[in-house]
């Protein structure tokens, strides 16, 4: 079936759904392919359960009109997204980079509904299949988006930018993120690149930190048509100023020769920059400097990001949604600049570094080391294979952990809790 067929159906079936076990009435059912299953074999299921249509690619599960015959299911789905996103005629924004991704989606979101009604990536559907998803659930009501793209590998950005079609867009940072993937750090700059390739190509606006010499180079060898610099030079469309940082950021802006100031939910030095792009996007889209910090100050993180959890016995950092060396690093030192009587870091290993994971997982040990913290906790298999480097308490695995915090109780610090994702540190919570 042709795509112009295909958005057809989808108009009058704008429900799309992926997996039989959360099949919605009348939805359009994509039948994708995983390293361990294929959907097709589901085809029935989903219309038992109450799909209008499926969408498969393997003809011997077709049996009448409602099993949709493509040449492969994902590349329908991406370019059935981007044949809607076509149709949209609003501001699309895209956004990648290292770290910061979705908390900053999550600021500007909560900036521009203020005024405009937004459609925004949901938690981190940021990759080849969500990227679709989140397109093709904009709806006409919708006056502006705002797209996360993740990648973990070359032309991966290239490819989600060609799906949304962004018109604004920024990259928050580049870091050591995803290195074995990407091939080293300047992999990752000429990957997150692609995503300025687009908007220098398509005429869009692009959103640069100034004060990031990378972005800076990055930007550099691309002719833009607008750019809109954030950061803390004189010259800067937004200027600002962390003045404090205990625990939350309270931050100063200038534009047009006013000045500001807001009380943020967020923790970390490293939000100060997310907190302007967030202020930039706002002036840009005619937004007031009230309904600005309204939208900032309105923004509390639950998604284990940064996120400060006061428990009975202590307050937690919690920031083990996922984790590379300059996220861990970005951690490290906010932690040491905030005050408390007593401080305790619990790091568990970060994954995809590749050749380079022992040089960073002892980098970051020598660097947490080097602020004589209290009490520091290593947790993985790499951090456990640099445990001579510091006087600290290792283990392997995490079970070794829960012992040991059962032992010897955590109480009244300040704690760090920040790891890999597939480290699934937030089951130490209820031991802090």
């Amino acid at each position: 079936m042709s795509i112009d067929n295909l958005y057809k159906i989808y108009q009058k079936h704008s429900k799309i759904c992926t997996d039989t076990r959360k099949i919605a009435k009348d939805c359009l059912f994509f039948a994708l392919k995983g390293e361990n299953f294929d959907a097709n074999n589901f085809a029935d299921q989903a219309l038992e359960n109450g799909a209008a249509f499926v969408v498969i690619d393997r003809s011997e599960f077709k049996k009448d009109e409602r099993y949709i015959l493509v040449g492969d299911v994902l590349t329908a789905l991406q370019e059935l997204a981007t044949y809607h996103r076509k149709q949209l005629n609003i501001p699309v924004i895209g956004l990648t980079g290292s770290n910061g991704k979705t908390t900053t989606k999550e600021l500007i979101n909560a900036v521009l509904s203020q005024k405009f009604k937004t459609s925004a990536t949901k938690g981190n559907l940021n990759n080849h299949i969500g990227v679709p998803l989140t397109l093709l659930e904009i709806t006409a009501e919708v006056e502006i988006a705002i797209i996360e793209m993740g990648a973990n590998h070359q032309k991966e950005i290239e490819m989600l930018s060609e799906i949304a079609q962004p018109n604004f867009g920024l990259i928050t940072n580049v870091g050591k993120a995803h290195l074995e993937g990407f091939g080293g750090f300047e992999g990752v700059k000429k990957g997150k690149g692609e995503l300025y390739d687009f908007l220098a190509k398509s005429g869009g606006t692009v959103f640069i930190n100034h004060d990031n010499p990378h972005l800076m180079e990055m930007s550099a060898s691309r002719n833009f048509v607008e750019i809109i610099y954030y950061g803390t030079q004189t010259d800067d469309a937004v200027k600002g100023k962390l003045l404090k940082n205990d625990p939350f950021l309270e931050v100063e802006w200038t534009a047009d020769a006013q000045t500001f100031e807001v009380h943020s939910q967020l923790t970390g030095t490293y939000n100060f920059e997310n907190i302007l792009v967030a202020v930039a996007m706002g002036l840009r889209f005619g937004l007031s400097p009230d309904e600005i910090n309204e939208g900032i100050k309105s923004y509390s993180p639950q998604n284990n990001r940064s996120q400060i959890i006061r428990t009975a016995n202590n307050t937690v950092i919690g920031d083990y949604y996922n984790a590379n060396p300059t996220s861990m690093l970005a951690a490290i030192e906010n932690m040491a600049a905030l005050k408390a009587n007593k401080k305790v870091v619990i790091l568990g290993d970060m994954f995809e570094l590749g050749d380079e994971a022992k040089a960073e997982h002892q980098n970051i040990i020598k660097k947490a080391n080097a602020y004589q913290f209290n009490e520091m906790i290593f947790i993985g298999e790499e951090f456990s294979a640099c445990q001579a480097s510091a006087e600290a308490n290792f283990f392997k695995i995490k079970e070794e952990v829960v012992s040991f915090l059962k032992a010897n109780p955590i109480k009244d610090a300040l704690v760090l809790l920040k790891g890999s994702r597939g480290m699934k540190l937030e089951s130490l919570m209820e031991l802090l």
